[in-house]
């Protein structure tokens, strides 16, 4: 039985028959087995499941999982219900509230935009508990790397939404004649006030996708998390 549900399969389910991969997975089954590791084994791979090859429209890239608990559910930027709003959020729904008009909610949970065909990508899918960046080099930017080949191979333009130098490392493998490419300082709060505030990233790739033909994405977030 695949890991992966739903067409991904196709388009990079070859991908887990690779040395490195199988190198991977077994280094999760120790991990998993002796340290506390993040997001749960069951969502790793949520990003990809809620979000299917042929209906994405927008990548939003991110490096690792949130490594508090019970924060990461396998999606970048967003956190379980329930969860304190962390601070880069915080500051992607202030520019959100600018940009679009939205009204900010009171929970982190962005599955609503998934499954309008936002992909929320991280770089990297597994991370341990309170380190940050632990699972960089194991082999997952192998695996993402080919997530964002095959949408870049894709007839459909896409945006791509790339917060901060991590993630704009990523910018030379995106056709940009045919996709778009939306750069901004990352939004932690370390960053935000450089660039990233005024940036309107989310009108941008509404305009972009409409004028491709597309639906564009509601970017307001149900104000209740059970709505999503």
């Amino acid at each position: 039985m695949s890991i992966l549900h739903n067409d991904w399969k196709e388009v990079v389910g070859s991908e887990l028959e690779q040395h490195y991969y199988l190198q991977l997975r077994e280094m999760l089954k120790r991990e998993y087995h002796h340290q506390t590791v993040f997001p749960d084994m069951n969502d790793i791979f949520n990003a990809l499941h809620y979000t299917p090859y042929h209906k994405a429209k927008v990548v939003i890239l991110g490096q690792d999982p949130y490594h508090g608990h019970g924060q990461a559910h396998g999606f970048s930027f967003s956190v379980k219900p329930g969860v304190t709003v962390p601070p880069s959020l915080r500051n992607i729904y202030k520019e959100l509230e600018a940009d679009m008009g939205c009204t900010v909610p009171a929970h982190g949970y962005l599955l609503s935009w998934a499954k309008q065909g936002v992909l929320l990508l991280n770089t990297v899918l597994t991370v341990r508990a309170k380190q940050a960046h632990s699972h960089k080099g194991l082999g997952w930017e192998n695996f993402t790397d080919a997530v964002i080949r095959q949408l870049d191979a894709r007839e459909q333009p896409l945006v791509f939404i790339l917060w901060g130098r991590h993630a704009q490392a990523k910018r030379a493998m995106v056709d940009e004649t045919k996709h778009l490419v939306i750069t901004s300082p990352h939004p932690s709060p370390f960053s935000a006030h450089k660039g990233f505030f005024g940036s309107k990233p989310f009108s941008k790739a509404n305009e972009f996708l409409k004028e491709n033909g597309q639906e564009p994405i509601d970017w307001q977030l149900p104000l209740d998390s059970e709505q999503s």
